[in-house]
């Protein structure tokens, strides 16, 4: 007969988790601020541009009334 007793269950919560998962994580977050703040320092990157000569000079027609 088994006993229900907590002291008999507990052997798998005392197991350390995976270091590798956290280390992962804390990657994942350190690469994300990263991203974060060097995107905030440099707005012309959200600008959008005309791929091709015929649409700057379209952009540029509709721009600059002659």
């Amino acid at each position: 007969m088994q006993t229900n007793d907590d002291n008999t269950n507990n052997r798998t919560d005392d197991q350390p988790l995976n270091p590798l998962w956290g280390r992962l994580a804390l990657l994942m977050f350190g690469l994300t601020v990263l991203a974060f703040l060097t995107a905030i320092d440099r707005p012309e990157w959200f600008h959008l541009k005309p791929a091709t000569g015929t649409a700057a000079a379209m952009v540029y027609a509709s721009d600059h009334q002659s």
